[in-house]
């Protein structure tokens, strides 16, 4: 019980850093572009990580046999999700893929249960759906809709989303075999290789080599990039690892939809925008559904102990 209250409070840790990680992105994509951003984002994360490593604060071991499993994790995140997410943005509006973001935890619990057999109660799929609605609810109230007319960029939002739960379902079935600090290394590793190369690529296409650097002249694309390195991409990537060796992959990923809350909360507090009756409604819709998902996922777990051990002490008898 204890271990799922951590993870509870780890989760929300993680929804909060990801629901700001979005005012940063907004500040950082200011001065520089979204693939240049990814890059200097996994530079940060991975040099940080690789610091933590040579200190012995993380221990790795990889051997060829357990490189091959880590391959496929880290191209699903972060890899395919920023590569979908990023180009899914550019071809469409950012609240189509707010909408359909929040539908995550909807195909998380669809994968999970088909390939790690995760069972659930009807009232953990109701306050799932819950969430999705208060989400959805916050988005559609202030006047957006889905543009259809956009469908390239809503197919790769969906693609994000699907490997996202892809990548939760797939850490938490690795989760016996590695250690979060094994997982998130070679994350990091892949996000800054990949993400540098198709960068220079970039600039070496356009011929504009000189400008990959430039925004670092700003102190605000800085601080924006080390938040985005080391909270949002290292620090997130080792919450989420480590919550799924104690949760469930549906639960986990309930609480993704909070990071909208802190979001609408972030907007009012650093950039003093309007809180109305509709978010704080869609807010308490979103909160209710987190609760409800992992208290009904919690009593099935304690009955399903609860049973177990009743077996166990007729067999002995």
């Amino acid at each position: 019980m204890k271990s799922r209250t951590f993870a509870y409070m780890l989760a929300v840790v993680h929804a909060s850093i990801v629901g700001l990680s979005f005012l940063f992105t907004k500040m950082a994509i200011a001065e520089s572009n979204p693939l240049d951003t990814l890059a200097f984002r996994f530079t940060v994360s991975f040099v940080i990580i690789l610091l933590l490593v040579a200190m012995k604060v993380i221990k790795v071991t990889y051997t060829w046999e357990s490189i091959k499993y880590l391959i496929p994790l880290s191209l699903l995140f972060p890899t395919l999700f920023f590569a979908f997410q990023t180009f899914g943005l550019k071809y469409s509006q950012s609240t189509d893929a707010g909408i359909l973001s929040a539908v995550t935890p909807i195909l998380t619990l669809m994968i999970a249960g088909y390939f790690l057999k995760e069972k659930t109660s009807l009232y953990q799929k109701l306050s799932i759906v819950l969430s999705v609605v208060g989400v959805i609810f916050i988005f559609v109230v202030k006047g957006s809709t889905i543009n259809f007319s956009d469908m390239l960029g809503m197919v790769l939002i969906l693609l994000s989303c699907i490997a996202t739960a892809c990548y939760t379902t797939m850490t938490r079935s690795l989760a016996k075999d590695y250690t979060p600090g094994e997982m998130s290394f070679f994350m990091m590793g892949t996000g800054f290789i990949v993400f540098n190369v198709a960068a220079l690529f970039s600039h070496l296409k356009q011929g504009s080599m000189g400008t990959f650097l430039s925004p670092w002249s700003s102190m605000e694309f800085i601080s924006s990039i080390l938040y985005l390195g080391i909270l949002a991409s290292l620090v997130t990537s080792l919450l989420s690892n480590t919550i799924l060796t104690k949760i469930k992959a549906s639960q986990m990923s309930v609480f993704a939809n909070l990071s909208t809350v802190v979001t609408i909360a972030a907007g009012a507090l650093i950039l003093n925008e309007k809180i109305t009756i509709y978010d704080l409604t869609g807010s308490i819709l979103i909160i209710l559904g987190v609760i409800g998902t992992n208290y009904f996922g919690g009593k099935k777990e304690h009955s399903l102990k609860m049973n177990h051990g009743y077996k166990e002490e007729r067999r002995v008898k």
